[in-house]
């Protein structure tokens, strides 16, 4: 693994994709769809996940030392593709952490595109947010709205099983049908004026399908793929320094801290292609 690195950080500088698991991959998917050029690296931290219910400082902790591990990997840029980490850990990374290991590298989160995205598209100005129970409690999106938009009310909404059902393939029947109903009843009995809900958990797009058949057919359904994409896309327009020495050869690298053959075949759920990963240690 240590030649890998050395010849990733040696001749490679591609873009970082940090999840602490397997919604990342919506992400990631919707950046090789915009930015076929441009080369990947997709690290989930499947052996430690869900961050969901973590403390603030494990969080930190564990998405710290992923960020570390795709910079010795040659990554000048990593896009944290995972609600939870954006909601725990970005801050302080950028603030506290990249000045002393890494001043002219950056990390990115998915929150803030989002929340310009939430902006934008409502006219209510009555928003809903479905989320894991860290990324709600963190209460990041109440905050980042009240910075961009401190006329919109939002409503929150916690689904802890619904990372299980993607992750298990359990939502396409009755039992995982009920479980999604369930938390869309919630939030909607929270806010009728609601009329855009962003899903602040990247596995919850493999769920759309099944959470638009219970939505009221005039409400928003945002996931964050294109939104995260096209937010890189125009950071790196305004960043030429940083897009310069990214590599664009199209290489796309897979790597896990868990059983590589589960993870080649749970990424094909979100994928849906074969793929190959390799494995590797976050400490």
């Amino acid at each position: 693994m240590n030649n890998i690195l050395n010849d990733l950080s040696s001749t490679k500088q591609p873009i970082g994709v940090f999840d602490s698991g397997y919604g990342g991959l919506t992400i990631l998917d919707e950046l090789v769809k915009l930015m076929p050029d441009y080369d990947f690296i997709y690290l989930g931290d499947n052996a430690r996940a869900p961050y969901g219910t973590r403390s603030f400082d494990v969080i930190y902790q564990y998405t710290l030392q992923a960020v570390e591990k795709l910079f010795s990997m040659g990554c000048q840029l990593v896009i944290l593709a995972c609600n939870t980490a954006s909601a725990k850990a970005l801050r302080t990374i950028q603030q506290r952490d990249l000045p002393r290991i890494a001043p002219n590298r950056r990390v990115l989160g998915v929150i803030r595109p989002s929340v310009e995205q939430l902006g934008v598209l409502s006219k209510t100005k009555h928003v809903g947010v479905m989320g894991t129970l860290g990324t709600v409690r963190s209460e990041s999106y109440l905050m980042e709205m009240a910075k961009l938009y401190p006329d919109f009310t939002v409503f929150q909404e916690a689904c802890p099983t619904w990372v299980p059902l993607v992750e298990n393939r359990e939502f396409d029947n009755e039992g995982g049908r009920y479980f999604i109903k369930k938390h869309i009843d919630s939030l909607m009995s929270k806010g009728k004026q609601i009329d855009t809900i962003i899903l602040a958990c990247t596995h919850y797009p493999i769920l759309n399908k099944a959470i638009e058949s219970f939505l009221p057919k005039h409400i928003q359904l945002i996931s964050q793929g294109e939104i995260v994409a096209r937010s890189l896309i125009d950071y790196l327009e305004r960043h030429p320094e940083i897009d310069h020495v990214c590599s664009k050869e199209g290489v796309l690298k897979f790597f896990t801290t868990e059983s590589v053959a589960d993870f080649e075949e749970k990424a094909g759920v979100f994928l849906k292609r074969d793929l190959k990963a390799q494995h590797i240690t976050l400490s």
